[in-house]
């Protein structure tokens, strides 16, 4: 015997994906579109923001060089962090491409301009 819950919360879902469904669009030109919108703001702000980051990484690190030794292992550790955090936007800009190329029926290149 089932919970009340469990059934209520497969209906629930269920009628989310009935609603999704009734509201999704076959038009092939608008998720075009919306994916080149995409591969567009990822190719541009993406590398600003990664650039930005190493740069600020860069400044944290040699700011905390002359402090104190607290003050020298906080900027390591932020500096450390914003390194890691820029590695993870160098990966989603070279794997978004790719991602978004299997989606279209054309290359990401060619279709986007």
């Amino acid at each position: 015997m089932e919970n009340k819950n469990t059934w209520a919360g497969k209906l629930f879902l269920f009628g989310l994906l009935a609603l999704g469904m009734a509201f999704a669009t076959t038009d092939y030109a608008q998720i075009q579109s919306g994916i080149c919108q995409l591969y567009g703001v990822v190719t541009t702000l993406l590398a600003a923001v990664v650039f930005v980051l190493i740069v600020l990484a860069a400044i944290v690190y040699a700011a905390g060089q002359v402090m104190g030794a607290e003050t020298r292992a906080r900027a390591s550790v932020w500096a450390t962090s914003m390194i890691v955090g820029a590695v993870i936007g160098i990966v989603i800009y070279v794997v978004v491409p790719i991602v978004l190329d299997a989606m279209l029926t054309e290359s990401i290149t060619t279709a986007c301009g």
